[in-house]
């Protein structure tokens, strides 16, 4: 009997592993990883609000607001696009719009000079957490098939990454 269920888990294993080699499963898997707030999207994460010039709590504040914006992500794959060993997946993401709130921020403090930085920042993050539209954003994801035959997903672009941030 463990025999069995050691060659039904085996066979499962394989065929769930070459299922998910396909261009678009691997862009599911990167959007979903964003949802789940993965342990390397949560070093990324960490990554970010080390480079901001905040104190502890607005850290913990930014930290909220970028776990809220990724695990509230909603995509939808539109078409996949094959030619050889590189494929072009369309999806359609839905965030929320930060960049909006980022904007007022700016606007707001931009004839004024008596300010301070954690001012500004605190002001930032207000706006930022009152944030509730969205919006949607069309990205074309590049993926090719390496020498071994396994799909990779190429390097995002700047422009990707503030998408899914909200902040394009």
């Amino acid at each position: 009997m463990k025999k069995i269920l050691g060659i039904f888990i085996f066979l499962l294993l394989l065929v769930g592993c070459s299922l998910s080699n396909s261009p678009t499963s691997k862009v599911e898997d990167l959007l979903s990883k964003y949802q789940r707030l993965d342990s390397d999207i949560q070093k990324g994460i960490d990554s970010v609000i080390e480079d901001e010039t905040l104190t502890d709590t607005q850290k913990e504040r930014y930290r909220t607001l970028i776990e809220k914006q990724y695990k509230s992500l909603a995509y939808q794959i539109k078409d996949e696009r094959i030619d050889g060993d590189t494929a072009t997946i369309r999806a359609e993401i839905e965030v929320l719009d930060y960049k909006k709130a980022i904007n007022e921020t700016t606007d707001y403090y931009r004839d004024k000079e008596d300010y301070t930085v954690e001012e500004y920042n605190n002001t930032k993050l207000d706006n930022l957490e009152r944030v509730k539209d969205k919006v949607t954003y069309t990205i074309d994801f590049e993926v090719k098939k390496d020498s071994s035959g396994n799909w990779k997903l190429s390097t995002l672009s700047n422009e990707t990454i503030k998408k899914i941030q909200g902040m394009y």
